[in-house]
């Protein structure tokens, strides 16, 4: 039982019938608690679904409900949101061509967990590297992105990481560009559950047209022999008006999603992030995707 559990359960669900002492004795037990959790906040939640969610409202930014959503947490995969943002800021500058072919080179061959199988050599028009960037989750592609747009992986983390003090982000910072775990001497990329939904509704305001990639659920990619693109946003089926935007998942960072769905000119931005499971992860992100529907459409 966490903390706030046992505040509800045990002291304000007392019965005002109850003496003063036995009062008493309650309040200095939940103290006691209070002291020897407080050093172990995040083991306290060990309990909760998840570790940190919010919801906010897109467009007006407003957060319609939170739970520990400041908390500094692991984006893992949802990295490839920053990634992807700054590569539309380029197209959008005229810098580079959403068209144009994109040659592979043997550093982003060499780059694990889920890919492409990109091979050094090959050749693909951009955006086809979008797609498979943000449907996929391909490390390799959001890698080629990287290095055609910035030069190297390290160039493009650095511009994330100041294109996420332009738009307002406070716990964020970005390491690599695809999220994978950090190896040994590296760093994590940090985020939190609040920064994650802001930078969902800057890029969904900046680049409406991202849902293109981030609604499908199923693509074919590269031609003669394809890679059948498989999104891991279950409920892009499963939610009415759900197009996007980013699962992620390392095993220290856990099941997170920053999801969005829009019905009747409204769209709702769901954060959850630590989840033990994937079922879990999605099961609440509906849920609050719901919650967050509900409480707009009440005060229109």
């Amino acid at each position: 039982m966490n903390i706030r559990t046992f505040f509800w359960k045990t002291v304000i669900a007392t019965k005002t019938t109850k003496t003063h002492e036995n009062l008493g004795r309650l309040f200095l037990c939940f103290f006691v608690l209070l002291v020897a959790t407080n050093a172990q906040a995040i083991e306290s939640r060990s309990d909760d679904p998840y570790y940190s969610a919010v919801i906010m409202e897109a467009g007006s930014g407003r957060v319609l409900w939170e739970d520990h959503a400041g908390a500094e947490a692991y984006p893992a995969s949802m990295t490839k949101l920053m990634n992807v943002f700054v590569v539309l800021d380029d197209i959008a500058a005229g810098k580079i061509l959403i068209d144009e072919p994109v040659q592979i080179d043997r550093a982003t061959e060499q780059i694990g967990g889920r890919q492409v199988w990109l091979r050094e050599g090959e050749v693909f028009p951009l955006e086809e590297l979008i797609y498979a960037t943000l449907i996929h989750s391909a490390n390799d592609a959001a890698t080629a992105l990287a290095v055609r747009a910035s030069g190297s992986k390290t160039a493009h983390a650095e511009r994330m990481n100041a294109k996420a003090r332009e738009i307002g982000l406070t716990s964020s910072f970005f390491h690599n560009v695809h999220g994978l775990p950090p190896g040994p001497g590296q760093l994590p990329d940090v985020s939190s559950a609040l920064d994650m939904a802001r930078l969902a509704d800057a890029l969904l305001t900046a680049y409406p047209g991202i849902t293109k990639y981030t609604s499908q659920s199923f693509r074919d990619f590269r031609e003669g022999t394809p890679v059948k693109l498989t999104s891991s946003n279950k409920l892009l089926r499963s939610v009415e008006g759900c197009d996007g935007l980013k699962t992620g998942y390392f095993r220290d960072g856990g099941f997170s999603i920053t999801a969005t769905a829009e019905r009747n000119g409204v769209r709702i931005i769901a954060v959850v992030m630590g989840c033990k499971s994937a079922d879990t992860r999605n099961q609440w992100a509906e849920r609050l995707l719901e919650r967050g529907f509900v409480a707009v459409n009440a005060t229109r």
